[in-house]
């Protein structure tokens, strides 16, 4: 988890915690997009028709959280990060050379992106909590349920149940 502590400032108590998950998941939301469009181009086999339209969805669906995570920031007086140098430094999703995967693998790759995802909205839950900011509480509640659907609608298809973080016993 990411800590900052917290600062007063003309005795408003401000949100450091909450801007710097904020800022890591603009970074990494961002990271994410670019590896399932490498993902879209080097898709083979069967199965290609259906999941290479498929996962321009999922872009789309990974951009509109990366706005609102953005601009989220920029409301509580965050600046997100903007440039490729910035999301490269601060992403922890790992870039993988661009070569040709079978749609099993490619799917799982998503998997494995997505469960990091959902992973760090929890850290979101859990900072915006804390610092009781529940409107971002929402939004990262938003992003991990729609998330966390992903990886069970992509598990299934690989015949899979989800391992989803967090998960109860």
């Amino acid at each position: 988890m990411i800590i900052i502590y917290l600062e007063k400032q003309k005795g408003e108590l401000l949100m450091n915690n909450t801007i710097s998950v904020l800022n890591q998941t603009v970074a990494d939301l961002y990271t994410a997009r670019i590896a399932l469009h490498q993902l879209h181009w080097y898709m083979r086999g069967a199965g290609f028709m259906v999941w290479h339209p498929k996962m321009d969805k999922y872009m789309d669906a990974i951009d509109g959280t990366l706005d609102e995570m953005s601009e989220r920031l920029i409301t509580l007086g965050g600046q997100p990060y903007s440039t490729l140098t910035e999301f490269l430094q601060h992403s922890k999703i790992e870039e993988l050379p661009g070569q040709f995967k079978s749609v099993e693998e490619s799917l799982t790759r998503v998997i494995d992106i997505f469960s990091y995802l959902t992973e760090l909205f929890q850290a979101g839950l859990d900072v915006t909590d804390e610092e009781g900011d529940d409107v971002t509480n929402g939004l990262y509640a938003d992003a991990k349920g729609d998330f966390e659907k992903t990886i069970w609608m992509l598990s299934a298809e690989l015949g899979l149940a989800p391992q989803l973080a967090n998960k109860e016993a």
